[in-house]
């Protein structure tokens, strides 16, 4: 378990670089097991991973939903390099090591050593490890496209994020945005010439300081959040620039109108266009995802916390690839090792016990529901 886990970690897998590397990886390692699998590439290094160990089918399937791709390490210095898959102190360091190696390691793992063992298996398993959830989800939403209506019945989906053994069953949804100024360029020296579109970019911050989106809390999810996380503007220091973009990421709640936050923006533009006439301004949407909300009560769930020893569900703030695969007619929970607040920071990592714990967990899951 832990050498895969430190091979994945030492594999980029960014969006620059692709997630062939990774798959093929996986590919090998269950073909250990004689296990068959299908690695799902597409451009220069973009791929899925697909397996599915079949059985008689007499009841529904289980499917672990995984992503292979990370987020890119950034230019926070780390104490060991990124991907570098450092051990220390019962640790395994590196981008993607807890968001979420670590849980693809324990996954593998268990299905290897349920298959090893002989146990006979009245449902089957499916393993998905996409690319894109980061960016995207383009692995996802290929999955669904091009394999949803080959799979069996499928009685849940498990997405091994890290949740600290915490089953959680729902998550705010994602709409990111792209917002940009337009001026009129002029010569640096002659600024009064021109429209500077950071000034204009300025205006509009200044409106979104106050600005709140209109929606009713959700009673586990709390409110819908917002944070300008990317700018960029100008080319010349010496030019009046004639372009200003930002990047806003906005985190919806369950049965929430997202078209509604574009038409706000829509708004606030016209009103700073009544106070300047040269203001111009434009949104996009970059990436939208849905909530999701599985019904804690319903059998799935409650086997489910029964089999990890877990009283209740809990919701989460961040996003999964878990929204897409709502459409093949399962509950969807996610549970996995890691710990969500080292998740896209330096020296991000993973306990090594956690991961050990989670092939225990993932095999008593599988023998819960399908033997």
């Amino acid at each position: 378990m832990k050498e895969l886990l430190r091979k994945l970690v030492g594999t980029e897998t960014t969006a620059a670089r692709g997630e062939l590397a990774a798959a093929e990886i996986i590919s090998a390692e269950l073909g250990r097991s004689q296990i068959e699998s299908r690695v799902d590439s597409w451009g220069q290094d973009r791929a899925n991973l697909v397996a599915r160990i079949k059985t008689a089918g007499h009841k529904g399937a289980l499917l672990f939903a995984c992503h292979l791709d990370v987020v890119g390490p950034g230019e926070a210095k780390w104490g060991h390099p990124p991907f570098s898959a450092a051990e220390r102190d019962g640790r395994i360091y590196g981008r993607g090591s807890a968001d979420m190696k670590g849980g693809i390691a324990a996954v593998v793992t268990a299905i290897r050593q349920v298959v090893d063992s002989g146990i006979k298996l009245v449902g089957d398993i499916v393993l998905l490890g996409a690319a894109g959830e980061e960016t995207d989800s383009c692995g996802a939403k290929r999955f669904v496209s091009a394999v949803g209506g080959d799979l069996p019945d499928i009685a849940g989906v498990v997405l091994p994020e890290p949740t600290d053994f915490e089953v959680v069953t729902g998550h705010r949804g994602m709409l990111w945005l792209d917002v940009k100024t337009f001026g009129k360029a002029a010569h640096g020296s002659t600024p009064e010439l021109g429209v500077n579109a950071i000034g204009s970019m300025r205006d509009l911050l200044g409106e979104l300081e106050s600005y709140k989106i209109r929606v009713e809390p959700h009673k586990l999810l709390g409110e819908c959040s917002m944070s300008v996380n990317t700018i960029v503007g100008g080319k010349e220091i010496n030019v009046i620039p004639d372009k200003c973009e930002i990047g806003i990421d906005i985190r919806t709640l369950p049965g929430q109108n997202q078209q509604a936050i574009v038409d706000d923006f829509q708004r606030i533009f016209a009103r700073l266009k009544q106070k300047k006439a040269e203001f111009q301004a434009s949104v996009s949407i970059v990436r939208e995802v849905g909530a999701l909300e599985t019904e804690p009560a319903c059998d799935f769930v409650k086997e489910f916390c029964s089999a990890v020893g877990v009283t209740e569900s809990k919701a989460v703030g961040f996003t999964t690839d878990g929204p897409h695969l709502v459409s093949l007619g399962a509950p969807v929970v996610i549970f996995g090792p890691g710990k969500p607040e080292v998740c896209h920071k330096p020296d991000e990592y993973i306990d090594i016990a956690d991961v050990q714990k989670a092939v225990e967990y993932y095999k008593d899951i599988i023998l819960k529901f399908l033997s």
